[in-house]
């Protein structure tokens, strides 16, 4: 069974970066629909950011213009670079993925992550 595996998260001061990353293991698969999501404390799940599979990119509008989502297909890796963090960003952020290519903004995802937890401080 695939799993998808996070990698990044960390402790942060405001202002600062981190890059978060998106394994499927044990084999690839080539995915239609791939995105970051994050949970906060007491609140509902959101989206961050979401790619399909011909590279086009959603981003939530709290993060756009510092969060970038990419993907590198060699190593089939999923990023999310996060610049100019806010302790609002604070979250468990999660990978997601689905075999199907239809509607990636609005579906239910089949595939997640156990999660990465991004802290950041002021």
């Amino acid at each position: 069974q695939v799993q998808l595996v996070e990698s990044g998260g960390g402790s942060v001061q405001a202002g600062g970066p981190l890059r978060l990353s998106c394994t499927d293991s044990p084999y690839a698969v080539f995915w239609g629909c791939m995105g970051w999501f994050r949970q906060a404390p007491d609140k509902e799940r959101e989206k961050v950011a979401i790619m399909d599979i011909d590279g086009r990119t959603t981003y939530e509008d709290s993060v756009k213009g510092r969060f970038t989502i990419s993907k590198d297909n060699a190593k089939h890796t999923l990023y999310l670079q996060m610049n100019s963090l806010k302790p609002e960003d604070t979250a468990m952020y999660y990978c997601a993925a689905d075999l199907s290519s239809d509607n990636c903004y609005g579906r239910e995802y089949s595939v997640w992550g156990r999660g990465t937890q991004v802290t950041v401080s002021v």
